[in-house]
Protein backbone atom coordinates (compact mmCIF):
# COMPACT_ATOMS: atom_id res chain seq x y z
CA UNK A 1 0.00 0.00 0.00
CA UNK A 2 1.16 3.36 -1.12
CA UNK A 3 0.19 5.51 0.83
CA UNK A 4 -1.29 6.52 4.81
CA UNK A 5 -4.26 8.71 3.76
CA UNK A 6 -7.73 8.12 3.99
CA UNK A 7 -8.32 5.20 1.48
CA UNK A 8 -4.89 3.65 1.98
CA UNK A 9 -5.39 3.29 5.97
CA UNK A 10 -8.75 1.81 5.06
CA UNK A 11 -7.19 -0.55 2.81
CA UNK A 12 -4.64 -1.62 4.93
CA UNK A 13 -7.06 -1.74 8.06
CA UNK A 14 -9.44 -3.86 6.34
CA UNK A 15 -7.04 -6.27 4.94
CA UNK A 16 -4.82 -6.87 7.76
CA UNK A 17 -7.69 -7.90 10.33
CA UNK A 18 -9.59 -10.02 7.73
CA UNK A 19 -9.27 -13.79 9.04
CA UNK A 20 -6.57 -15.08 6.89
CA UNK A 21 -4.16 -12.40 8.25
CA UNK A 22 -2.38 -11.52 5.15
CA UNK A 23 0.69 -9.74 5.41
CA UNK A 24 0.57 -5.76 4.46
CA UNK A 25 2.76 -3.04 3.88
CA UNK A 26 1.77 0.33 4.09
CA UNK A 27 4.22 2.42 3.37
CA UNK A 28 3.69 6.59 3.75
CA UNK A 29 5.66 9.37 2.67
CA UNK A 30 5.60 11.59 5.32
CA UNK A 31 6.06 11.07 9.48
CA UNK A 32 3.60 9.75 12.14
CA UNK A 33 2.51 12.75 13.98
CA UNK A 34 1.14 11.54 16.72
CA UNK A 35 0.80 14.61 18.90
CA UNK A 36 -2.27 15.36 20.42
CA UNK A 37 -2.54 19.31 20.08
CA UNK A 38 -2.24 18.81 16.05
CA UNK A 39 -5.83 17.31 16.43
CA UNK A 40 -7.39 20.21 19.08
CA UNK A 41 -11.12 20.34 17.26
CA UNK A 42 -11.15 24.49 17.53
CA UNK A 43 -7.74 24.76 15.44
CA UNK A 44 -8.50 22.24 13.02
CA UNK A 45 -8.83 25.19 10.71
CA UNK A 46 -5.25 26.33 11.05
CA UNK A 47 -3.49 22.90 11.18
CA UNK A 48 -2.87 23.68 7.63
CA UNK A 49 -0.53 25.99 8.07
CA UNK A 50 2.08 23.75 9.73
CA UNK A 51 4.64 23.27 7.15
CA UNK A 52 6.15 20.05 8.59
CA UNK A 53 2.65 18.14 7.70
CA UNK A 54 1.62 20.20 4.50
CA UNK A 55 3.31 19.53 0.60
CA UNK A 56 2.53 23.22 0.44
CA UNK A 57 1.28 22.86 -3.15
CA UNK A 58 0.05 25.56 -5.41
CA UNK A 59 -1.49 25.61 -8.49
CA UNK A 60 -0.30 27.16 -11.88
CA UNK A 61 -1.70 30.78 -12.61
CA UNK A 62 -5.32 30.49 -13.37
CA UNK A 63 -6.13 32.08 -16.39
CA UNK A 64 -9.36 32.86 -15.57
CA UNK A 65 -8.53 33.57 -12.10
CA UNK A 66 -6.71 36.67 -12.80
CA UNK A 67 -3.31 34.71 -12.86
CA UNK A 68 -3.65 33.64 -9.58
CA UNK A 69 -1.85 30.46 -7.80
CA UNK A 70 -4.28 29.27 -5.65
CA UNK A 71 -3.17 27.27 -2.23
CA UNK A 72 -3.26 23.58 -3.45
CA UNK A 73 -2.21 21.85 0.47
CA UNK A 74 -2.53 17.73 0.95
CA UNK A 75 -1.45 16.56 4.17
CA UNK A 76 2.04 15.02 4.21
CA UNK A 77 1.90 13.06 7.49
CA UNK A 78 0.40 9.40 7.80
CA UNK A 79 -3.59 9.88 8.07
CA UNK A 80 -2.86 12.23 4.79
CA UNK A 81 -5.24 15.62 4.35
CA UNK A 82 -7.23 14.32 7.68
CA UNK A 83 -4.30 15.62 9.70
CA UNK A 84 -5.04 19.11 8.09
CA UNK A 85 -8.56 19.28 6.49
CA UNK A 86 -11.46 20.93 8.22
CA UNK A 87 -13.49 18.08 9.56
CA UNK A 88 -16.21 18.03 7.98
CA UNK A 89 -17.93 14.65 7.18
CA UNK A 90 -20.34 14.49 4.32
CA UNK A 91 -21.34 11.30 2.47
CA UNK A 92 -22.57 13.42 -1.01
CA UNK A 93 -25.76 12.35 -2.45
CA UNK A 94 -27.40 8.92 -3.48
CA UNK A 95 -27.67 10.00 -7.09
CA UNK A 96 -23.79 10.23 -7.16
CA UNK A 97 -23.34 7.01 -6.20
CA UNK A 98 -25.66 5.51 -8.74
CA UNK A 99 -24.09 7.26 -11.15
CA UNK A 100 -20.90 5.91 -10.48
CA UNK A 101 -22.40 3.06 -10.56
CA UNK A 102 -23.71 3.24 -13.74
CA UNK A 103 -20.28 4.92 -15.60
CA UNK A 104 -18.81 2.01 -14.65
CA UNK A 105 -21.89 -0.30 -15.50
CA UNK A 106 -21.06 -2.13 -11.64
CA UNK A 107 -23.34 -2.29 -8.94
CA UNK A 108 -20.48 -1.89 -6.25
CA UNK A 109 -21.16 1.74 -6.51
CA UNK A 110 -24.99 1.98 -6.30
CA UNK A 111 -25.47 3.56 -3.33
CA UNK A 112 -27.26 0.62 -1.03
CA UNK A 113 -23.60 -1.14 -0.93
CA UNK A 114 -21.91 2.25 -0.84
CA UNK A 115 -24.29 3.47 1.93
CA UNK A 116 -23.55 0.01 4.01
CA UNK A 117 -19.79 0.84 3.95
CA UNK A 118 -19.96 3.84 5.50
CA UNK A 119 -22.33 2.88 8.43
CA UNK A 120 -19.38 0.41 8.87
CA UNK A 121 -16.91 2.78 9.15
CA UNK A 122 -18.06 5.43 11.48
CA UNK A 123 -19.19 5.60 15.04
CA UNK A 124 -21.65 8.20 14.88
CA UNK A 125 -23.05 10.76 17.85
CA UNK A 126 -26.24 12.38 16.59
CA UNK A 127 -26.63 14.24 20.11
CA UNK A 128 -27.85 18.16 20.54
CA UNK A 129 -27.30 18.83 23.99
CA UNK A 130 -29.35 21.72 24.46
CA UNK A 131 -33.18 20.72 23.68
CA UNK A 132 -33.77 24.42 21.70
CA UNK A 133 -31.69 23.14 18.86
CA UNK A 134 -33.07 19.61 18.42
CA UNK A 135 -34.97 21.01 15.66
CA UNK A 136 -31.53 21.92 13.51
CA UNK A 137 -31.04 17.84 12.92
CA UNK A 138 -32.77 15.21 12.84
CA UNK A 139 -30.91 12.20 12.03
CA UNK A 140 -32.12 8.41 11.66
CA UNK A 141 -30.15 6.12 13.60
CA UNK A 142 -30.79 3.26 10.76
CA UNK A 143 -28.95 6.02 8.52
CA UNK A 144 -25.93 5.57 10.69
CA UNK A 145 -22.91 3.29 12.11
CA UNK A 146 -22.34 2.77 15.58
CA UNK A 147 -19.53 0.08 16.01
CA UNK A 148 -16.58 1.70 13.50
CA UNK A 149 -13.53 3.45 14.37
CA UNK A 150 -14.51 7.22 12.85
CA UNK A 151 -16.21 8.62 15.48
CA UNK A 152 -18.48 11.01 14.00
CA UNK A 153 -21.33 13.63 15.07
CA UNK A 154 -21.98 17.20 16.20
CA UNK A 155 -20.14 19.23 18.56
CA UNK A 156 -21.46 19.23 22.01
CA UNK A 157 -20.78 22.70 22.16
CA UNK A 158 -21.68 25.53 19.97
CA UNK A 159 -20.79 29.45 19.72
CA UNK A 160 -24.05 31.33 20.92
CA UNK A 161 -24.55 32.86 16.94
CA UNK A 162 -24.65 29.73 15.41
CA UNK A 163 -28.71 29.04 15.83
CA UNK A 164 -28.82 33.02 14.81
CA UNK A 165 -27.30 32.27 11.76
CA UNK A 166 -29.46 28.86 11.01
CA UNK A 167 -32.52 30.87 11.87
CA UNK A 168 -32.07 33.90 9.76
CA UNK A 169 -30.93 31.70 6.50
CA UNK A 170 -34.32 29.73 6.70
CA UNK A 171 -36.24 33.17 7.05
CA UNK A 172 -34.68 34.27 4.38
CA UNK A 173 -36.15 31.20 2.32
CA UNK A 174 -33.52 28.35 2.74
CA UNK A 175 -35.06 25.16 3.21
CA UNK A 176 -34.61 23.03 6.28
CA UNK A 177 -32.66 19.76 5.88
CA UNK A 178 -32.79 17.08 8.68
CA UNK A 179 -29.15 15.01 7.47
CA UNK A 180 -27.00 15.81 4.70
CA UNK A 181 -25.83 11.76 5.62
CA UNK A 182 -28.71 10.49 4.69
CA UNK A 183 -28.19 9.85 0.89
CA UNK A 184 -30.32 13.16 0.16
CA UNK A 185 -28.23 16.34 1.61
CA UNK A 186 -30.53 18.69 0.52
CA UNK A 187 -31.36 21.67 2.92
CA UNK A 188 -29.67 23.73 5.65
CA UNK A 189 -28.87 21.60 8.62
CA UNK A 190 -25.73 20.81 11.23
CA UNK A 191 -22.78 19.96 9.83
CA UNK A 192 -21.39 16.34 10.81
CA UNK A 193 -17.92 16.42 11.94
CA UNK A 194 -14.57 14.24 12.22
CA UNK A 195 -14.12 14.82 15.48
CA UNK A 196 -15.32 14.03 18.93
CA UNK A 197 -15.11 15.09 22.18
CA UNK A 198 -13.07 17.94 21.49
CA UNK A 199 -10.05 15.63 19.76
CA UNK A 200 -10.42 15.37 15.44
CA UNK A 201 -10.77 12.13 14.28
CA UNK A 202 -8.09 11.20 11.25
CA UNK A 203 -7.34 8.10 9.46
CA UNK A 204 -4.61 6.68 11.64
CA UNK A 205 -7.48 5.98 14.41
CA UNK A 206 -8.29 3.40 11.51
CA UNK A 207 -4.89 1.80 12.89
CA UNK A 208 -5.61 1.42 16.27
CA UNK A 209 -4.24 -1.81 17.58
CA UNK A 210 -3.43 -3.24 14.41
CA UNK A 211 -2.44 -6.86 14.43
CA UNK A 212 1.03 -7.21 13.57
CA UNK A 213 0.49 -8.79 10.42
CA UNK A 214 0.32 -5.06 9.17
CA UNK A 215 3.78 -3.37 9.10
CA UNK A 216 3.96 0.44 8.51
CA UNK A 217 7.11 2.36 6.70
CA UNK A 218 6.69 5.99 6.83
CA UNK A 219 9.24 9.13 5.58
CA UNK A 220 9.52 7.10 2.11
CA UNK A 221 8.11 8.51 -0.53
CA UNK A 222 7.36 5.94 -2.80
CA UNK A 223 8.61 7.32 -6.24
CA UNK A 224 8.07 4.11 -9.11
CA UNK A 225 6.43 1.02 -9.40
CA UNK A 226 8.95 -1.62 -9.73
CA UNK A 227 7.59 -3.54 -12.93
CA UNK A 228 8.16 -6.82 -14.78
CA UNK A 229 7.45 -6.44 -18.44
CA UNK A 230 3.85 -5.49 -17.25
CA UNK A 231 3.25 -6.59 -14.08
CA UNK A 232 3.80 -4.97 -10.82
CA UNK A 233 6.10 -6.92 -8.18
CA UNK A 234 7.06 -3.78 -5.89
CA UNK A 235 7.64 -0.23 -4.90
CA UNK A 236 11.35 2.12 -5.12
CA UNK A 237 11.14 4.39 -2.32
CA UNK A 238 14.13 6.62 -2.30
CA UNK A 239 16.53 3.45 -3.44
CA UNK A 240 15.05 1.49 -1.17
CA UNK A 241 13.37 -1.62 -2.69
CA UNK A 242 9.92 -3.17 -1.58
CA UNK A 243 8.39 -6.44 -3.00
CA UNK A 244 4.79 -7.44 -3.16
CA UNK A 245 3.92 -11.17 -2.99
CA UNK A 246 0.32 -10.03 -4.32
CA UNK A 247 -0.59 -6.69 -5.39
CA UNK A 248 0.29 -2.80 -5.14
CA UNK A 249 -2.09 -0.59 -4.67
CA UNK A 250 -1.56 2.87 -4.87
CA UNK A 251 -3.26 5.62 -2.62
CA UNK A 252 -1.07 8.76 -3.08
CA UNK A 253 -4.36 11.02 -3.71
CA UNK A 254 -5.19 12.87 -7.04
CA UNK A 255 -2.08 15.00 -7.32
CA UNK A 256 0.67 12.06 -6.25
CA UNK A 257 -1.24 8.72 -7.92
CA UNK A 258 -0.31 10.14 -11.18
CA UNK A 259 3.01 10.99 -10.65
CA UNK A 260 3.98 7.67 -9.29
CA UNK A 261 2.35 6.32 -12.47
CA UNK A 262 4.18 8.47 -14.86
CA UNK A 263 7.39 8.17 -13.12
CA UNK A 264 7.10 3.98 -13.52
CA UNK A 265 6.19 4.66 -17.25
CA UNK A 266 2.35 4.69 -17.35
CA UNK A 267 0.76 7.37 -18.74
CA UNK A 268 0.24 9.65 -22.18
CA UNK A 269 3.75 8.49 -23.60
CA UNK A 270 3.93 12.10 -25.13
CA UNK A 271 4.33 13.48 -21.67
CA UNK A 272 6.76 10.19 -20.84
CA UNK A 273 9.15 10.98 -23.51
CA UNK A 274 9.47 14.43 -23.17
CA UNK A 275 11.27 14.03 -20.13
CA UNK A 276 13.11 10.69 -21.18
CA UNK A 277 10.59 8.26 -19.27
CA UNK A 278 10.42 4.64 -20.83
CA UNK A 279 7.23 4.12 -21.81
CA UNK A 280 5.87 0.65 -20.16
CA UNK A 281 2.04 1.54 -20.90
CA UNK A 282 0.58 4.08 -23.11
CA UNK A 283 -2.13 5.57 -20.81
CA UNK A 284 -3.83 8.93 -21.74
CA UNK A 285 -6.45 9.65 -19.33
CA UNK A 286 -3.47 9.61 -16.52
CA UNK A 287 -3.49 13.09 -15.26
CA UNK A 288 -6.24 14.42 -17.44
CA UNK A 289 -9.93 15.18 -15.66
CA UNK A 290 -8.88 16.97 -12.81
CA UNK A 291 -12.35 18.22 -11.25
CA UNK A 292 -12.49 20.07 -7.98
CA UNK A 293 -14.82 22.04 -6.32
CA UNK A 294 -14.48 25.96 -5.45
CA UNK A 295 -15.55 28.47 -2.97
CA UNK A 296 -16.69 32.29 -2.31
CA UNK A 297 -17.10 34.30 0.66
CA UNK A 298 -19.43 37.31 1.93
CA UNK A 299 -17.83 38.57 5.50
CA UNK A 300 -20.18 41.01 7.34
CA UNK A 301 -19.38 43.21 10.96
CA UNK A 302 -22.00 41.43 13.22
CA UNK A 303 -23.49 42.83 16.53
CA UNK A 304 -21.18 41.48 19.28
CA UNK A 305 -23.77 40.77 21.40
CA UNK A 306 -24.68 37.70 19.30
CA UNK A 307 -21.29 35.64 19.95
CA UNK A 308 -18.12 36.03 22.61
CA UNK A 309 -15.12 35.68 19.68
CA UNK A 310 -14.20 38.74 20.74
CA UNK A 311 -13.38 38.55 24.64
CA UNK A 312 -11.70 35.00 24.08
CA UNK A 313 -9.41 35.73 20.80
CA UNK A 314 -8.42 38.96 21.68
CA UNK A 315 -7.43 37.66 24.97
CA UNK A 316 -3.82 35.34 24.63
CA UNK A 317 -4.31 34.41 28.40
CA UNK A 318 -7.86 33.36 27.48
CA UNK A 319 -6.14 31.16 25.18
CA UNK A 320 -3.62 29.84 26.92
CA UNK A 321 -6.27 28.79 29.76
CA UNK A 322 -8.11 27.18 26.95
CA UNK A 323 -5.60 25.03 25.83
CA UNK A 324 -4.61 24.02 29.39
CA UNK A 325 -8.26 23.04 29.99
CA UNK A 326 -8.41 21.26 26.20
CA UNK A 327 -5.02 19.20 27.24
CA UNK A 328 -6.69 17.69 30.27
CA UNK A 329 -10.25 17.12 29.72
CA UNK A 330 -10.88 18.03 25.52
CA UNK A 331 -13.05 20.47 27.02
CA UNK A 332 -13.28 24.78 27.11
CA UNK A 333 -13.30 27.09 24.54
CA UNK A 334 -11.00 24.97 22.14
CA UNK A 335 -14.12 22.56 21.61
CA UNK A 336 -16.28 25.01 21.36
CA UNK A 337 -15.28 28.09 19.23
CA UNK A 338 -15.69 27.41 15.14
CA UNK A 339 -16.26 23.73 16.40
CA UNK A 340 -20.08 23.26 14.60
CA UNK A 341 -20.46 24.88 11.62
CA UNK A 342 -23.96 25.18 10.11
CA UNK A 343 -24.36 23.65 6.40
CA UNK A 344 -26.37 22.77 3.15
CA UNK A 345 -26.70 21.77 -0.19
CA UNK A 346 -29.37 23.67 -2.78
CA UNK A 347 -31.21 23.41 -5.60
CA UNK A 348 -31.50 26.54 -7.68
CA UNK A 349 -34.65 27.59 -10.01
CA UNK A 350 -32.17 30.29 -11.96
CA UNK A 351 -29.43 27.94 -12.69
CA UNK A 352 -31.06 25.26 -14.92
CA UNK A 353 -32.83 28.00 -16.89
CA UNK A 354 -28.90 29.99 -17.80
CA UNK A 355 -28.43 29.22 -21.39
CA UNK A 356 -25.04 28.16 -19.96
CA UNK A 357 -27.27 25.22 -18.69
CA UNK A 358 -29.52 24.61 -21.36
CA UNK A 359 -26.69 23.32 -23.53
CA UNK A 360 -24.81 21.43 -21.59
CA UNK A 361 -24.58 17.81 -22.49
CA UNK A 362 -28.78 16.02 -21.83
CA UNK A 363 -26.86 13.47 -20.04
CA UNK A 364 -25.32 16.47 -17.45
CA UNK A 365 -28.86 18.29 -17.44
CA UNK A 366 -30.39 14.95 -16.70
CA UNK A 367 -28.03 14.25 -14.10
CA UNK A 368 -28.26 17.82 -12.37
CA UNK A 369 -32.43 17.51 -12.32
CA UNK A 370 -32.07 14.34 -10.10
CA UNK A 371 -33.60 14.87 -7.00
CA UNK A 372 -30.89 14.69 -4.33
CA UNK A 373 -28.07 16.65 -6.78
CA UNK A 374 -27.53 19.91 -5.58
CA UNK A 375 -26.21 23.09 -7.29
CA UNK A 376 -24.85 24.55 -4.72
CA UNK A 377 -23.58 24.37 -1.52
CA UNK A 378 -23.55 27.28 1.65
CA UNK A 379 -21.57 27.70 4.96
CA UNK A 380 -23.05 30.18 7.07
CA UNK A 381 -20.68 30.64 9.23
CA UNK A 382 -16.58 29.64 8.44
CA UNK A 383 -14.42 30.60 11.04
CA UNK A 384 -12.14 32.94 8.30
CA UNK A 385 -10.26 34.51 11.01
CA UNK A 386 -8.45 30.92 12.04
CA UNK A 387 -7.95 30.71 8.49
CA UNK A 388 -6.65 33.48 7.40
CA UNK A 389 -5.87 35.64 10.41
CA UNK A 390 -4.96 38.44 8.91
CA UNK A 391 -8.24 39.04 7.76
CA UNK A 392 -10.35 39.85 10.28
CA UNK A 393 -9.78 41.19 13.39
CA UNK A 394 -12.69 42.13 15.39
CA UNK A 395 -14.13 38.71 15.14
CA UNK A 396 -17.84 39.90 15.75
CA UNK A 397 -18.17 38.82 12.53
CA UNK A 398 -19.33 36.08 9.71
CA UNK A 399 -18.06 34.67 6.81
CA UNK A 400 -21.03 33.18 4.55
CA UNK A 401 -19.31 30.86 1.90
CA UNK A 402 -20.89 29.28 -1.34
CA UNK A 403 -19.60 25.93 -2.94
CA UNK A 404 -20.19 25.31 -6.67
CA UNK A 405 -21.08 22.13 -6.99
CA UNK A 406 -21.05 19.65 -10.04
CA UNK A 407 -18.49 22.19 -11.84
CA UNK A 408 -17.81 21.50 -15.71
CA UNK A 409 -14.16 22.81 -15.80
CA UNK A 410 -11.58 19.97 -16.40
CA UNK A 411 -8.21 20.77 -15.43
CA UNK A 412 -4.91 18.39 -15.97
CA UNK A 413 -2.07 17.44 -13.97
CA UNK A 414 1.45 17.21 -15.74
CA UNK A 415 4.89 16.07 -15.52
CA UNK A 416 7.57 19.09 -15.37
CA UNK A 417 10.75 17.14 -14.92
CA UNK A 418 12.32 13.80 -14.74
CA UNK A 419 12.65 13.94 -11.51
CA UNK A 420 10.30 12.43 -9.03
CA UNK A 421 11.03 14.41 -6.18
CA UNK A 422 9.73 17.25 -8.25
CA UNK A 423 5.66 17.21 -8.02
CA UNK A 424 3.69 17.43 -10.93
CA UNK A 425 2.11 20.94 -12.28
CA UNK A 426 -1.00 21.45 -11.29
CA UNK A 427 -3.91 23.12 -13.72
CA UNK A 428 -7.36 23.28 -12.39
CA UNK A 429 -8.60 25.20 -14.56
CA UNK A 430 -11.15 27.31 -12.45
CA UNK A 431 -14.14 28.75 -14.49
CA UNK A 432 -12.80 27.58 -17.65
CA UNK A 433 -16.05 26.11 -18.29
CA UNK A 434 -18.45 28.79 -19.45
CA UNK A 435 -21.30 27.09 -17.02
CA UNK A 436 -19.49 27.31 -14.19
CA UNK A 437 -18.94 31.03 -14.74
CA UNK A 438 -22.53 31.52 -14.73
CA UNK A 439 -23.30 29.23 -12.04
CA UNK A 440 -21.00 31.48 -10.05
CA UNK A 441 -22.73 34.48 -10.76
CA UNK A 442 -26.42 32.86 -9.86
CA UNK A 443 -25.39 31.47 -6.56
CA UNK A 444 -23.06 34.62 -5.13
CA UNK A 445 -26.15 36.57 -6.26
CA UNK A 446 -28.42 34.86 -3.82
CA UNK A 447 -26.12 35.15 -1.02
CA UNK A 448 -26.12 38.78 -1.70
CA UNK A 449 -30.44 38.51 -1.31
CA UNK A 450 -29.97 36.51 1.55
CA UNK A 451 -27.52 38.83 3.61
CA UNK A 452 -30.00 41.76 2.29
CA UNK A 453 -32.91 39.90 4.11
CA UNK A 454 -33.98 41.70 7.08
CA UNK A 455 -33.66 38.12 9.64
CA UNK A 456 -30.24 38.78 8.12
CA UNK A 457 -29.53 42.42 8.53
CA UNK A 458 -30.95 43.17 12.33
CA UNK A 459 -27.81 41.95 13.47
CA UNK A 460 -25.46 43.65 10.86
CA UNK A 461 -23.71 46.13 11.04
CA UNK A 462 -21.35 46.63 7.88
CA UNK A 463 -20.09 44.71 5.17
CA UNK A 464 -16.72 43.72 4.76
CA UNK A 465 -15.77 41.59 1.92
CA UNK A 466 -18.41 41.43 -0.73
CA UNK A 467 -18.86 42.65 -4.61
CA UNK A 468 -18.88 46.66 -5.22
CA UNK A 469 -22.75 45.62 -7.19
CA UNK A 470 -24.67 43.06 -8.16
CA UNK A 471 -24.43 43.38 -11.45
CA UNK A 472 -22.67 40.04 -13.66
CA UNK A 473 -19.34 42.00 -13.91
CA UNK A 474 -18.53 42.49 -10.95
CA UNK A 475 -19.73 39.71 -9.03
CA UNK A 476 -17.79 37.24 -11.70
CA UNK A 477 -15.03 39.48 -11.27
CA UNK A 478 -15.35 39.30 -7.62
CA UNK A 479 -14.78 35.39 -8.26
CA UNK A 480 -11.74 35.55 -10.12
CA UNK A 481 -10.52 37.43 -7.69
CA UNK A 482 -11.71 35.45 -4.29
CA UNK A 483 -12.30 31.97 -5.09
CA UNK A 484 -10.45 29.32 -3.54
CA UNK A 485 -10.30 25.73 -3.90
CA UNK A 486 -12.27 23.40 -1.33
CA UNK A 487 -9.20 20.74 -1.86
CA UNK A 488 -11.70 18.59 -3.32
CA UNK A 489 -9.35 17.48 -6.37
CA UNK A 490 -10.39 14.13 -8.33
CA UNK A 491 -10.79 12.13 -10.83
CA UNK A 492 -6.89 11.98 -12.41
CA UNK A 493 -6.53 8.64 -12.59
CA UNK A 494 -10.26 7.72 -13.64
CA UNK A 495 -11.92 4.37 -13.14
CA UNK A 496 -14.14 3.32 -16.16
CA UNK A 497 -15.62 0.56 -18.81
CA UNK A 498 -12.94 -1.67 -20.40
CA UNK A 499 -14.00 -0.72 -24.04
CA UNK A 500 -13.07 2.77 -22.15
CA UNK A 501 -9.62 1.64 -21.35
CA UNK A 502 -6.42 3.89 -21.85
CA UNK A 503 -8.46 6.94 -23.47
CA UNK A 504 -11.58 8.16 -21.26
CA UNK A 505 -10.08 5.65 -18.48
CA UNK A 506 -6.61 4.51 -16.57
CA UNK A 507 -8.60 1.16 -13.66
CA UNK A 508 -11.43 -0.41 -14.01
CA UNK A 509 -14.55 -0.62 -11.42
CA UNK A 510 -12.20 -3.57 -9.69
CA UNK A 511 -9.62 -0.47 -9.16
CA UNK A 512 -7.21 -2.16 -12.01
CA UNK A 513 -4.57 -0.11 -14.26
CA UNK A 514 -5.26 -1.04 -17.90
CA UNK A 515 -3.13 -2.62 -19.16
CA UNK A 516 -0.55 -3.77 -16.00
CA UNK A 517 -1.11 -6.50 -13.57
CA UNK A 518 -1.26 -6.49 -10.18
CA UNK A 519 -1.62 -2.62 -10.10
CA UNK A 520 -4.65 -0.77 -8.75
CA UNK A 521 -5.71 2.22 -7.38
CA UNK A 522 -7.77 3.63 -4.99
CA UNK A 523 -7.81 6.92 -3.93
CA UNK A 524 -9.80 10.04 -4.67
CA UNK A 525 -8.09 10.10 -8.42
CA UNK A 526 -10.26 6.91 -9.40
CA UNK A 527 -13.31 8.48 -8.73
CA UNK A 528 -15.19 8.87 -12.10
CA UNK A 529 -18.07 11.56 -9.95
CA UNK A 530 -17.53 14.55 -8.64
CA UNK A 531 -19.61 13.86 -5.49
CA UNK A 532 -21.57 16.10 -3.81
CA UNK A 533 -19.78 16.65 -0.91
CA UNK A 534 -16.68 17.20 1.38
CA UNK A 535 -14.97 14.74 -0.18
CA UNK A 536 -12.64 12.87 2.69
CA UNK A 537 -16.04 10.89 3.49
CA UNK A 538 -15.48 9.50 -0.31
CA UNK A 539 -12.13 9.18 -0.10
CA UNK A 540 -12.63 6.54 3.22
CA UNK A 541 -15.62 4.94 1.42
CA UNK A 542 -13.25 3.99 -2.10
CA UNK A 543 -10.85 2.55 0.36
CA UNK A 544 -13.33 0.59 1.95
CA UNK A 545 -15.08 -0.53 -1.62
CA UNK A 546 -11.51 -1.49 -2.68
CA UNK A 547 -10.52 -4.07 0.24
CA UNK A 548 -13.98 -5.30 0.09
CA UNK A 549 -13.05 -6.10 -3.79
CA UNK A 550 -9.56 -7.43 -2.71
CA UNK A 551 -10.95 -10.09 0.06
CA UNK A 552 -13.76 -11.25 -2.33
CA UNK A 553 -10.83 -11.83 -4.46
CA UNK A 554 -8.34 -13.30 -2.35
CA UNK A 555 -11.21 -15.12 -0.06
CA UNK A 556 -9.56 -13.36 2.21
CA UNK A 557 -13.08 -13.90 4.99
Amino acid sequence: MASGGPAGCVIASSLSRSPKHPQVLLIEAGSRRDEKRLRVDGQRWSTYRNAAINWGYITVPQEHCNGRQIDYSRGKTLGGSTAINFCIYAFGARDDYNQWAAVVDDDIFKWNHIQARFKNLETFSGAISDPAHVKYASPRAEDHGSSGALHVGYAPEWEKDLPLLIDSFTQAGLPHGSDHNSGDPIGLTLAINTAHRGVRVMATDLLEDAPDNLTIVTDSPVQRVLLQDKKAVGVESLGRKFMASKEVILSAGTLDTPKVLMHSGIGPAEQLQRFQIPVIQHLPAVGQGLKDHLCVSLTYQRNPNTNDRNTFFKDPSAMENAMSEWDESGKGPWSRHSCQLGIGWFKSDIIPNMPEFKVLPASVQEFLHRPTIPHYEIVPNFPLHIFMPESVKDYSYTCVTGFLMNPQSRGEVRLQSSNPEEPLLFDPKFLSHPYDRAACIAILRHLLDICKHPAFQKDTISTLMAPPSDSDEDLLEYCRANLFSVWHMTGTVKMGRPDEGGKEAAVDSRFRVFGIENLRVADMSVVPVMTNNHTQATAYVTGSTCAEVLKMEYELE
